[in-house]
């Protein structure tokens, strides 16, 4: 019984993460038009988008490999898998001891690697060009991610999420590296999401689209795949951000469904504080030229790096 009790928490958590990534897109739209003093799209209108490509045919490039075909599947699964393992409602799931932040940044890196050779598959000039700065961005995010990683590791002791939280809520401090850590992560999501300033989700412009210029060969189920993918690595980097430093409201191991239920009302306020900073961030801030992107993951590469050094130096004192 406490078997099927434990992969039923795990099932909700991934069935949570997909049902709310769409909801989160939505939500940021949908400030940023208030904020803007347009009425916006609804709320749901990413869940009516997903539909309605969903009932479209995919029309595929004659010289389009097996890999054009495959890739959007092969990502979503990596990207939800990543957001599946981090802890939202509750630690200490069934799967918990896979939720390691060295191997959500591997799922990561493996759903930017195939997201960047379907851009360069069909052979267009704006993939090419997608996939060459998609490229250059992660030779600097994921190095900056890798030490954010052990800016945390050093903190709680272990890379395993629920680990993290666990010490964080027990053990309540103000530190410098945490901070940095926190700006480092800032900068590294608004990168990986392509979110302003490195990139503008609801604009086409060719000389500076980054994510857009990689999938604009894609259509219908193909497309709509795609689509949530990067709707649930928005979901994943709010919610581990959300893990690591606001772990309030997560249910500890072994709890049962009521503690569960006050930990998704708990990760419901999380996302909705998560999504109006950055509909707010996003409306009083411009748009960065697209050859200063790796400055600023430079400087996040900086904040993790020193992070990790200011740790070494406290401790050895």
């Amino acid at each position: 019984m406490a078997l099927m009790l434990d992969l039923a928490a795990q099932g909700a958590q991934m069935s949570l993460v997909l049902a709310l990534a769409p909801g989160l897109l939505g939500l940021t739209r949908k400030i940023k038009a208030r904020l803007l003093r347009r009425r916006g799209p609804p709320i749901v209108q990413p869940y009516r988008d997903l539909a309605k490509l969903l009932r479209k045919e995919a029309v595929v490039a004659e010289n389009a490999s097996w890999l054009f075909r495959s890739a959007p599947y092969m990502i979503f699964v990596a990207t939800w898998v990543a957001a599946s393992l981090i802890p939202t409602f509750a630690t200490g799931l069934i799967f918990s001891w896979t939720a390691d932040l060295i191997a959500i940044t591997a799922l990561l890196g493996s759903a930017r690697f195939f997201l960047a050779l379907v851009g360069m598959d069909v052979g267009t000039s704006f993939g090419g060009i997608g996939s060459s700065r998609e490229a250059m961005f992660a030779t600097l995010a994921e190095p900056a991610m890798i030490m954010i990683s052990f800016t945390v590791a050093l903190i709680a002791g272990s890379t395993q999420l629920s680990s993290v939280a666990e010490h964080m809520l027990s053990h309540l401090e103000l530190r410098v590296s945490l901070g940095l850590a926190l700006f480092g992560l800032i900068i590294v999501a608004l990168a990986e999401n392509a979110r302003i300033p490195v990139d503008n989700p609801a604009t086409h412009l060719e000389l500076t689209m980054v994510h857009e210029a990689m999938i604009l060969e894609y259509s219908g189920r193909h497309l709509a795949v795609i689509e949530m993918a990067a709707a649930l690595k928005l979901l994943l980097y709010v919610s581990l951000a959300a893990c690591i430093f606001a772990p309030w409201g997560l249910a500890p191991p072994g709890a049962g469904p009521l503690f569960w239920a006050i930990g998704v009302v708990a990760y419901l306020f999380k996302l909705l504080a998560g999504g109006c900073m950055l509909a707010v961030f996003e409306t009083s801030i411009a748009k960065m030229r697209v050859f200063r992107v790796p400055e600023l993951l430079g400087a996040a590469l900086m904040l993790g790096f020193l992070g990790v050094l200011l740790l070494f130096v406290s401790r050895s004192l």
